[in-house]
């Protein structure tokens, strides 16, 4: 792939193309493109975009109001929180753990369902490199329109790795020999089986659903397929601090409950795990549930 002419680019001056993003004083961030002859304003005055254009990262450029904005390449956390919407988008608290826990790695070969406007899609695409492989399956074409825009904008064009397709899992999924699978969707559970034929033996799927009901679906529906590892579940909850002189206390405002991740391993052919030796409490499941893990002292451990 040749050097991207988008926000991806980390080095050198900013040139015509770049994403630029402006802090003010107060912190208060706005992003642009970077066009020849082009102004940028705002209510405290505007500046031109070829005062930046071939100067270096982390200038200071001063408005027309005398006010001084520092001027950066955004971050991909910073790109995805501001890029155009059609479905929320992953936040980057939740992404970054994506790629640690479901153990994204250069040359992967990735599948993932319910792209979104494409935020996860490039969390992905940077991890596997051009060496790996994406294929994103998303059900509505808006949606997918819009990632792909996102995606191209970040990356300065196509990307080599990723293919995009329109259509459910389920039906659309021709991909095999899979290292790993990103579900994010209402229902992950009804895509399991099609999942397990494409994961190779070892392979890991990661489910991002929001409610407890979803969580507790998805994870019952692992148990009772007995051809997965006992699922791991947990939420990540980010917060920051306040840090002035002495005055060290944490930030008023968090980001808290955004959604669970549930990953587990695909067992090789044939092989059921082993019986999971803590039986649940006593009315885990009620009296009268006869769903996913309703014998769950038989259901398996791995």
């Amino acid at each position: 792939m040749s050097e991207p002419t988008g926000a991806a680019r980390r080095r050198g001056p900013f040139q015509v193309g770049d994403q630029v993003q402006l802090t003010d004083p107060k912190g208060r961030h706005h992003t642009f493109t970077l066009e020849a002859g082009k102004a940028f304003h705002t209510h405290k005055g505007s500046f031109q975009h070829d005062a930046l254009i071939g100067a270096p990262e982390g200038t200071v450029v001063r408005s027309t109001g005398n006010t001084d904005y520092l001027a950066l390449r955004p971050l991909l956390p910073d790109f995805v929180l501001s890029m155009p919407r059609g479905a929320a988008v992953i936040y980057p608290k939740d992404a970054g753990q994506i790629l640690a826990m479901a153990d994204i790695f250069a040359g992967a070969r990735v599948v993932e369902a319910g792209v979104g406007s494409g935020a996860l899609s490039t969390f992905l695409l940077r991890a596997v490199g051009d060496s790996g492989r994406l294929a994103s399956y998303e059900r509505r074409q808006d949606f997918a329109d819009i990632a792909r825009k996102n995606v191209e904008r970040y990356f300065g064009g196509p990307h080599p790795a990723w293919k995009l397709t329109v259509g459910d899992l389920q039906d659309a999924l021709d991909e095999n020999d899979v290292d790993r699978v990103v579900l994010d969707m209402l229902a992950p559970w009804e895509c399991l089986e099609a999942v397990h034929k494409a994961l190779v033996p070892g392979g890991l799927v990661c489910c991002y659903v929001a409610t407890t009901t979803q969580l507790s679906r998805t994870v019952e529906t692992m148990r009772v397929m007995n051809c997965f590892t006992e699922p791991q579940s947990f939420e990540t909850m980010v917060r920051s601090w306040h840090v002035e002189g002495l005055a060290v206390r944490p930030d008023h405002r968090m980001i808290g409950h955004t959604g669970f991740l549930v990953t587990a391993r695909r067992l090789a052919d044939g092989v059921e795990p082993p019986l999971r030796r803590r039986r649940p409490s006593k009315g885990s499941y009620g009296d009268d549930y006869s769903g996913p893990g309703a014998e769950a002292d038989a259901t398996p451990l791995a």
